[in-house]
């Protein structure tokens, strides 16, 4: 799969169903087809997969051994309110309440591509953890994280 690239501001019915946006949608041609998979994220936000992708992720998961107890928690909570989601004639998604409820969404998401996955936050949660670092923050994460990476001519 192609890594997936931009962030998007997008607006809820008071049904909770979202367009697609159509810069996404050239990204995600099988979307329309095979829907996508909403799930937690690790932090109060959704997480969207593909079908291809959420597949590649429970086959990881049930590699897992069952008679480990924190194995079976992690599946248990990483799994919890997984919902598979299909496009409607108007290129719409229907988010679950209890996910939307989650992630304190309520009529504005962003939708922050991140490689293989599409992060799905309320606006004023994307906005606060985004600016909870500073430009100086960030150049020391990025020493720390990438400082010992080769990267040839970059």
């Amino acid at each position: 799969m192609a890594h997936l690239i931009g962030e998007f501001e997008c607006k809820l019915d008071a049904k909770g169903r979202m367009v697609l946006p159509a810069a996404l949608k050239r990204q995600l041609p099988a979307v329309e087809r095979e829907g996508l998979v909403v799930n937690r994220g690790f932090e109060k936000h959704l997480v969207f997969y593909t079908r291809e992708e959420w597949s590649e992720i429970t086959k990881k998961l049930s590699s897992l051994n069952q008679f480990n107890q924190k194995n079976r928690m992690f599946v248990r909570a990483f799994t919890r309110g997984a919902t598979e989601l299909n496009l409607d004639s108007a290129g719409r998604v229907l988010l679950p309440k209890g996910l939307l409820d989650y992630a304190e969404i309520e009529n504005v998401v962003v939708l922050a591509c991140q490689f293989n996955k599409i992060e799905v936050w309320s606006k004023l949660g994307y906005e606060e953890l985004m600016s909870e670092g500073t430009d100086e923050d960030f150049s020391a994460l990025a020493e720390e994280v990438m400082g010992g990476l080769e990267f040839g001519d970059m």
